[in-house]
């Protein structure tokens, strides 16, 4: 049987409120991440680019594995099918309203780092394509009219 069957349902939720603030902290982190990624790529600095990418990647994973353990709780608190608004109807009136808001600015979050990453990766591929083209030259710089 798995931990989170194991919790209780007040336990199970308090970490599903404190996995929420959690991560509303660490996409904040994330969006400074990938702010600094797209500096250190837009200064062509190579040294800075391979720290960021580590450090985002790390805590993604921290992230990836807090989402895995949210829908755990949350199928522990509601059934198999059930959905964050559900989870959080089983809280009072106040604390329901603060987390649907949080929740609303998570998935907000999640947006615009998904954006931003978006924004990095397009702004990676060009430099790379512009690398390849002066290093490689055009493959076909005289074609035929």
């Amino acid at each position: 049987m798995s931990a989170v069957s194991q919790l209780s349902r007040q336990d199970a939720m308090r970490q599903l409120l404190a996995g929420i603030a959690e991560d509303l902290q660490a996409y904040q982190t994330l969006q400074d991440l990938l702010q600094q990624q797209f500096q250190a790529a837009l200064r062509h600095k190579a040294a800075e680019l391979a720290p960021v990418a580590q450090a985002i990647s790390d805590l993604v994973d921290i992230m990836q594995a807090r989402r895995a353990l949210r829908v755990a709780l949350v199928q522990r608190l509601v059934g198999p099918q059930g959905t964050m608004l559900q989870a959080f109807a089983l809280l009072k009136n106040a604390a329901r309203e603060k987390m649907e808001a949080d929740w609303n600015t998570l998935e907000q979050a999640v947006i615009a780092c998904k954006a931003l990453s978006k924004r990095n990766g397009d702004l990676l591929v060009e430099q790379y394509s512009i690398m390849q083209r002066v290093l490689h030259g055009e493959e076909q710089i005289y074609a035929p009219a």
